[in-house]
This record gives structure tokens, C-alpha cells and sequence, in this order.
């Protein structure tokens, strides 16, 4: 395997790699209130949840930023670092601002970041010319 064939499988791995962890974030969110509501009226009293569901956030946050640094480097696209970082960036402003309670901002906000991420890895695995 010759250095252009292993800089393609790397990006395209990190490319993978981003919109699953970016999927599943999304699909996380999207849990989160559902499931916390009903665990609310489950045990009538107010819970912000368990430890490891909050974690859970960081982990897609670290996991994301490594599939981004690997396509960023590798991207034939000019435009591409610029987006993925952004988003990124995006996403991990509100979830820090949620967490420690910054500002009150709408829950539906989280979905944008994350679909761009899903959406730009996909792109940049399709248009690469790495």
C-alpha cells in the first residue's frame, strides 16, 4: 500500500468514524429529554440524571474532535477544516454552556452542530480527492 491509498483510508476511516459519533450524539439528544421526563414522572422528583449519561457528551465531544483532526488534515477540500471545526466547536460551546449552566438556550440548538458534522464528514468522505 503506497502513502496516497493509506492517506485515503485514514481519512475516509475519520470520516466514518465522525458521522457515527456524530449520529449517535444526535440520537443521544434526542433521548435525552424523553428519557429524563419519563424518569421524572417515574419517580416524582427532579434529577438531572446519571453521571455517565452527562459523560456520556465529553466522550462524543473527544471522539469527534479526533475523527475531525484526522479529515482536516488529510481533506483536498479548501472549505472543509473550516466547517468541521466550527461545527464543532458549536457543538461543544452549547453542551459546555449547558452543563454549567451559562445561559438558557433552547435544547433544539444541539441539533444543528450535529447534523452539520453528520453532514460534512459524509460530504468530505464523498467530494475528498485525498
Amino acid at each position: 500500500m503506497n502513502d496516497l491509498q493509506v492517506s485515503t483510508k485514514v481519512t475516509t476511516t475519520s470520516d466514518i468514524l465522525g458521522a457515527i459519533a456524530s449520529f449517535v450524539c444526535l440520537v443521544h439528544c434526542l433521548l435525552t429529554p424523553v428519557l429524563f421526563i419519563a424518569h421524572t414522572h417515574a419517580h416524582d422528583h427532579h434529577e438531572s440524571g446519571p453521571i455517565w449519561w452527562g459523560v456520556i457528551d465529553y466522550l462524543f465531544l473527544v471522539i469527534s474532535f479526533v475523527a475531525i483532526s484526522f479529515s482536516a488534515r488529510k481533506t483536498s477540500l479548501k472549505w472543509m477544516p473550516y466547517a468541521l471545526y466550527l461545527s464543532w466547536t458549536l457543538l461543544a460551546g452549547y453542551i459546555l454552556v449547558e452543563k454549567f449552566h451559562l445561559l438558557h438556550l433552547a435544547h433544539e440548538w444541539i441539533y444543528l452542530p450535529a447534523i452539520s458534522l453528520v453532514f460534512l464528514h459524509l460530504y468530505n468522505r464523498r467530494h475528498c480527492n485525498c
